[in-house]
């Protein structure tokens, strides 16, 4: 299965909009378009698009991939200074596989943020 972009809803755009740029920076993603209260980040095409236009979506869990063992500390770090909640630091996750190296958050939205290095 692949999945071409997600899509969720905030409580607060420009406070997760400020978040998702400074957490999601290591990784290379960035804005690359956005409306009034709506923002599309990715690499080179939309990979997940956010905004305060309705309900707030509840207990998301993403996972990012990187590329390294250092996009995954560099995110956690920035995601701790701009207002996330440990959710596990990094570190190697055995119950997944050997090589799985990971970080999560949790963003001010109440998601769960993780970052992925499978190498």
């Amino acid at each position: 299965m692949n999945i071409d972009h997600i899509g969720f809803n905030v409580s607060d755009f420009k406070k997760s909009r400020e978040f998702y740029i400074a957490a999601l920076a290591p990784l290379g993603l960035k804005i690359i378009g956005e409306g009034e209260n709506w923002a599309m980040m990715g690499t080179n095409k939309c990979d997940f698009v956010f905004g305060q236009e309705g309900e707030v979506t509840k207990g998301l869990h993403l996972a990012f991939v990187a590329a390294n063992h250092e996009q995954v500390d560099t995110f956690y770090e920035a995601a701790m200074k701009n207002g996330a909640q440990d959710n596990g630091a990094p570190g190697l996750c055995p119950e997944y596989s050997p090589t799985y190296y990971a970080a999560f958050v949790i963003d001010p939205n109440g998601h769960n943020l993780e970052v992925v290095c499978r190498g």
